[in-house]
């Protein structure tokens, strides 16, 4: 398993109704193809073997015999396959029937699960043929041929060659109660829950049963494989869809149509589950020393795969890919900044804000939500005093734009040029103005902002920080310069949003600022400290840094999910195949880590700043590392790629 990808399916055979040699074949042609296609499970639906709409049929020892060897007919077929099978049969032991899931593998029966919660209201009527798995106690053995298998609900299928692949199951009802049987599963261990299901389509259920295994697979972090029957079922009363759901910490990675039988397939990341469980210490802590759940691990080896992935990666993870759904996460991003600010200047009755307005995009959206949180609070909007101040590097472009959107938004504009100071401080420190290296470049960034905070001084006034979380990541920013606010509204927010944000805003507007912000939308990023070249910017970010958006990949991988540099480089070339080659790719990464590590010293002692989105980097909370911690491990393992 190659960075911790697990290729999985689940199927909906053609099924006919108590035609349990045809629906073995069925059922077998599929676990080849899922084979084939390397995926190590396959799920299939509840009571597959027979058909879920079999009726008092069930009761007939004819029908379940059938099933049983159908059965042994699969268990001897798939001997030499990979792929692991899970099918439903009705299975008698003793005076009772279960509606069971049985667990093939490799010529073998790995276990029987049970169906635990037993529907019977409205159109279910499975207590008048099945006994609940409850009734057998935790778990038993049976005697399969000259075998004992393991029977009950509470069996954890354990893979011996990749530690984190461990699944459990449950049949169809057994998800919809209020205490699922997979809740103690996940608990035990599993990272992969499958559900055996045969849930009948009516108006609106669909909805339902995408938002059921969308939240339960959130709340256990595991992967749900959802099979459910489909169009070979009885429809004497009933329809079945065939609709099957694959879901990883309750984001859909496949989802077949309504009506449409098959196999879906899909690729785990079962390190993810793993960080993620790792860095919700809430998740251990929910099973109590006296409650823990006592399942019975059962063993299997499997080669690994190394697979080619086949989920999609998105190459702006900040950024939603739907239209719709963008436009709500603007919205709630720029509620939540300007909440945060809101309080910050209640706080301080009658306070002003005072923010250098650069005619950059993190200049704008701090603007922007600066007069919106005074609109809140209702007061004048001539109380935010926005300072440009041009500088060696300032272009007409963005000087023009900054005036514009200051006079567009009816704030007070004040223009302090720096030149002069600028010069003065270098004939004080004696620094040649014609050596223009980090020196010069950074004295700017410091005069700027002496010039905010003594303003602030003056008129009684808060400086609102411009920066963006891009920016906290990589270390852009001067030290005690534009590193430094008094409240600081963008700190959480990347770079590659911030654009969104921006242009989501203009979209809202009309006529001279809705020019001017999607002009600023436009404009290359720079931190214009250099002199410009025919008025035009020279000094541009992303030609030096690198691009923004895949150092918002790196931050977005880095961060959330601890993933190695080897991961990270394998799914950027996946996100950004045609756009950057490899060895960029690999370039980029070894300037983010190198950098991460060597500014964490500026990320230290960052000023106050809304958190908006499940990555931040305040030192209060949400990244705490030491400023001299070295990054000789992570570049050591980006050079073996």
């Amino acid at each position: 398993m190659h960075d911790g990808y697990l290729r999985v399916a689940t199927a909906t055979p053609a099924i006919r109704v108590a035609d349990t040699s045809y629906n073995g074949e069925q059922i077998l042609s599929l676990i080849r193809q899922a084979d084939a296609e390397k995926a190590s499970l396959v799920v299939f639906p509840e009571l597959c073997l027979t058909g879920y709409t079999c009726g008092d049929l069930f009761l007939d020892h004819t029908l379940q015999q059938g099933a049983i060897n159908a059965l042994k007919r699969i268990i001897r077929q798939t001997a030499g396959l990979n792929c692991i099978c899970i099918v439903g049969l009705p299975f008698a032991v003793d005076d009772a029937l279960y509606n069971v899931a049985a667990v093939v593998h490799d010529g073998q029966l790995l276990g029987l699960v049970p169906k635990t919660n037993i529907p019977n209201y409205q159109e279910f009527t499975e207590l008048r043929y099945f006994q609940s798995g409850r009734q057998l106690g935790r778990v038993k053995s049976i005697r399969w041929g000259s075998h004992l298998v393991p029977f009950g609900s509470e069996l954890l299928f354990c893979s011996q060659t990749v530690p984190d692949f461990k699944f459990a199951v449950e049949i169809c009802e057994d998800l919809w109660v209020p205490k699922p049987p997979s809740i103690a599963a996940a608990l035990a261990g599993a990272t992969v829950i499958c559900n055996l299901s045969a849930s009948n389509e009516i108006l609106t259920k669909a909805d339902y049963r995408r938002l059921l295994v969308s939240s339960h697979s959130a709340r256990l972090i595991c992967a749900y494989l959802y099979a459910d029957a489909g169009s070979g079922e009885s429809t004497t009363d009933l329809v079945f869809s065939g609709h099957r759901l694959m879901y990883e910490n309750g984001q859909c990675l496949a989802e077949s149509p309504l009506f449409h039988d098959g196999l879906t397939v899909t690729d785990l990341d079962l390190s993810l589950l793993q960080s993620e469980r790792r860095r919700q210490q809430t998740f251990a802590q929910s099973a109590g020393e006296t409650d823990r759940p006592g399942h019975l691990p059962v063993f299997f080896e499997q080669p690994v795969y190394d697979l080619d992935l086949s989920r999609p990666v998105l190459a702006n993870p900040f950024v939603p890919a739907d239209p719709a759904l963008l436009t709500v996460r603007c919205r709630e991003t720029i509620a939540i900044q300007t909440r945060g600010l809101v309080k910050r200047l209640e706080h301080i009755p009658g306070v002003r804000a005072v923010i250098g307005l650069s005619g950059g995009l993190d200049s704008t959206l701090a603007l922007l939500i600066t007069t919106r949180a005074f609109d809140l609070l209702g007061r004048d909007r001539s109380d935010i005093i926005a300072v440009t101040m041009p500088g060696f590097g300032t272009t007409d472009r963005t000087y023009q734009n900054a005036v514009a959107l200051a006079q567009s938004e009816r704030v007070t504009l004040r223009e302090i040029p720096i030149g002069e100071a600028v010069l003065k401080h270098f004939e004080d420190i004696g620094h040649d103005p014609n050596q223009r290296d980090v020196t010069y470049e950074n004295a700017q960034a410091r005069e700027r902002t002496q010039v905010l905070m003594d303003l602030a001084n003056q008129v009684g006034g808060l400086v609102v920080g411009t920066g963006d979380l891009s920016e906290l990541a990589l270390g852009w920013a001067t030290y005690n310069g534009d590193h430094m606010s008094m409240y600081h509204v963008n700190c959480s927010i990347p770079k590659t949003l911030v654009r969104h944000l921006v242009r989501f805003i203009a979209g809202e507007n009309t006529g001279t600022l809705q020019s001017v912000l999607l002009d600023i939308v436009e404009t290359p990023v720079s931190p214009e400290l250099l002199p410009s070249e025919n008025n035009q910017i020279t000094q541009q970010t992303e030609q030096l840094v690198g691009p923004y958006e895949l150092h918002d990949f790196f931050l977005y991988y880095f961060v959330r999910y601890g993933f190695s540099p080897v991961k990270i480089a394998r799914l950027a070339s996946a996100a950004f195949s045609g756009q950057y080659q490899p060895d960029e790719i690999r370039k980029w990464l070894r300037v983010f880590i190198t950098r991460f590590f060597s500014q964490q010293f500026k990320r230290s002692c960052s000023p106050d700043g809304p958190k908006v989105g499940r990555i931040a980097l305040s030192p209060r909370g949400d990244w705490r590392m030491p400023s001299d911690a070295m990054s000789t491990l992570w570049l050591d393992q980006l050079a073996d790629v």
